[in-house]
């Protein structure tokens, strides 16, 4: 998910996981294209697109799915692949901020469904730069804790440049400058420590907390952003505690 934050667990079931993991499986075919158009098919002399299959193998996207994503990207299947990276502000429940990250083929179509989705589902849409400051572009490494303790991973990727660890209940996030992203994954790398993740994120500089009933309000609307083709990423300043995230579970 990618709020990212803990209350991230509360609401899933089989149906939630299973569209979950086809968006994902999306969203890496889509890093595919767009590192195959940019700098061709072949992974020796391109480095984005080694690293975009490298991610897509690594979160069990089908090597077919790989391999026509790069022959799209490239232009080998006569398919014109154009993406254009696009951004949108947004307020939630309780004075909340969203920055939604979209790559579209369609300007236009992204832009109706990602106002339509913000409206109906109880947010507005913010003017560009008024939520943006709110948070800060950073290298972000997921993992499970397992047996792993703060310490143990402290002391495997501080000198590859790490900031801070968040402990964020099941899983830990490694934070670094994004310049340092790729260091501290090949770090967790050489110490055959296996992550889930190593993105560049917008992380939020001060969250805010949500009752039950903003939360609730917050799910819906951020549920609904997600759902949406076009958006790769949703980042979110909103917080849970962990008295909200049992009530709402009670409520499923």
């Amino acid at each position: 998910m990618s709020g990212h934050s803990k209350w991230a667990t509360t609401k899933h079931k089989k149906a939630a996981i299973d569209a979950k993991r086809a968006k994902a499986f999306a969203k890496f075919i889509k890093g595919i294209e767009v590192a195959a158009r940019a700098g061709g098919a072949d992974m020796s002399g391109n480095p984005a697109l080694e690293l975009a299959v490298s991610k897509a193998k690594k979160n069990s996207v089908p090597v077919n799915n790989i391999d026509r994503a790069i022959k799209r990207g490239a232009g080998l299947t006569g398919e014109v692949v154009d993406y254009t990276e696009i951004i949108y502000e947004a307020r939630g429940p309780q004075g909340s901020a969203l920055l939604i990250e979209c790559l579209t083929d369609n300007k236009n179509r992204a832009a109706s469904e990602v106002r339509v989705g913000i409206t109906r589902n109880g947010g507005t849409v913010a003017d560009p730069g008024s939520v943006a400051y709110l948070f800060n572009r950073q290298g972000v490494v997921r993992l499970p804790k397992g047996e792993l303790t703060e310490d143990d991973l402290l002391m495997t990727v501080l000198d590859a440049g790490a900031d801070e660890i968040l402990d964020e209940g099941d899983s830990f996030a490694i934070v670094s400058d994004p310049s340092d992203l790729r260091a501290v994954a090949a770090a967790l790398d050489e110490a055959e420590i296996s992550y889930e993740s190593d993105e560049m994120e917008f992380l939020p500089s001060m969250k805010v907390e949500l009752d039950v009933d903003g939360a609730r309000k917050f799910l819906k609307l951020f549920d609904a952003l997600e759902e949406l083709d076009d958006v790769q990423n949703v980042y979110t300043n909103a917080d849970l505690s962990d008295e909200v995230r049992a009530a709402l579970d009670e409520e499923q």
